[in-house]
């Protein structure tokens, strides 16, 4: 349907759905539900250098409107995935992907970017600095502009692919973050991350996660995100994914009159499997409520 279809620089999607990183495992674990195809495009699970076998559970836990995840990055590392699953994954999908990839040194970063460069199946690398830097103390190389930068700066010598920075929320300025990235040549920002929060359990009076913290999301983190997407949009000139608790068509509009020129999907989809499916049927019948003739006409609404 043309009214629904956007662009992420000069990758055509049929329209702005897209499952979120880590939601959607590689591609094909929602066959069950429906064709992957009717997607706009699909953010593989984040992607490491060497594989990880992730976090000592539990490291899920439920809260009222949304869910903590510690899961750590659980991945079969960057050369099985690009054996395996993307071979997999090309039998039943058959348009350009978003490929996540994560790292804890700027050199990870590089070589995973590098190997993404020649292959076809990736239209758009997202490179999540949500990491820890582990050679310079443990802070996230999203947590400043210049941490940020360098990692945008290095990602951007090796590949000549859209380059996508997904951004953590848990920041002072997330603007001035954005705008750094944009500087260095990121092609377009993902945003927003997990939020940090923790349960405990009332019996034990123990943490329920094993790392007492994790990565918070779900519906009520969506006026978060919309606030930060309102800012960037203001600072940067490139296109943003939104991403942060939507759950419905109504969530993509008031996502795009934020800024977002695309939406990500994410805990909805481990609630309901059929959300994305649900959203992209509901999203012609929402915008005939709201007069919408084409969806890229809404981007930036609040701004105008």
């Amino acid at each position: 349907m043309e009214r629904l279809k956007v662009k992420l620089n000069n990758l055509e999607l049929d329209n702005p759905v897209i499952p979120a990183s880590g939601t959607y495992g590689f591609g094909y674990d929602y066959l069950d539900f429906y064709d992957p195809n009717i997607l706009g495009s699909i953010s593989l699970k984040g992607t490491t250098l060497h594989p990880r076998f992730g976090n000592v559970t539990p490291r899920i836990a439920e809260c009222h409107m949304g869910m903590l995840n510690s899961v750590g990055l659980q991945n079969p590392g960057i050369h099985k995935v690009i054996e395996e699953e993307l071979v997999k994954l090309d039998k039943i999908y058959h348009k350009k992907i978003i490929f996540n990839v994560s790292g804890f040194n700027i050199d990870e970063y590089v070589e995973c970017v590098r190997l993404l460069d020649n292959i076809d199946k990736v239209g758009i690398i997202e490179v999540n600095i949500s990491c820890p830097n582990v050679k310079d103390g443990g802070l996230s190389f999203g947590s400043d502009c210049s941490s940020a930068a360098s990692v945008t700066k290095e990602v951007r010598k090796v590949t000549t692919k859209p380059l996508f920075i997904k951004l953590s929320p848990n920041v002072s300025n997330i603007a001035d973050i954005a705008k750094s990235c944009e500087d260095e040549g990121a092609d377009g920002i993902s945003m927003i991350n997990t939020l940090i929060g923790a349960r405990f359990n009332l019996k034990t009076g123990k943490p329920i996660l094993h790392n007492v913290t994790g990565g918070f999301s779900g519906p009520a983190i969506l006026p978060v995100a919309l606030r930060m997407v309102y800012e960037v949009y203001e600072r940067v000139n490139i296109p943003i994914i939104g991403i942060g608790g939507i759950s419905s068509a109504y969530d993509v509009i008031e996502m795009m009159y934020a800024g977002a020129s695309a939406i990500q999907i994410g805990s909805s989809n481990l609630v309901d499997p059929y959300t994305c499916k649900k959203v992209i049927d509901d999203l012609p019948l929402v915008m005939d409520e709201l007069n919408i003739k084409k969806i890229t006409d809404i981007i930036g609404r609040a701004h105008k």
